[in-house]
């Protein structure tokens, strides 16, 4: 179960390793953004080229910031049309 899942993925999660989620049509990869390991194995594993980024979900704009930088633009856009 989903439950029982969780507790092992976060641990690997942490470990700086990747895991697999289903989604509503395929699989995806998952890690942790701020990981360079993970995130290279990411690529990796997909066979992905270098020049093609990754998306990274956030919780919110807290988080975001915490990744990346918000020029004024880029704030605007993000308080304007995230949920």
């Amino acid at each position: 179960s989903a439950s029982e899942a969780l507790e092992p993925a976060l641990a690997v999660l942490e470990a700086g390793e990747v895991v697999a989620i289903p989604t509503e049509t395929v699989y995806g990869l998952a890690g942790d953004a701020t990981n360079g390991r993970a995130v290279a194995r990411i690529f990796e594993a997909k066979g992905r080229p270098r020049f093609n980024p990754l998306i990274a979900h956030v919780a919110d704009m807290a988080m975001a910031e915490r990744i990346a930088i918000f020029d004024p633009l880029s704030r605007k856009l993000a308080e304007a049309f995230w949920p």
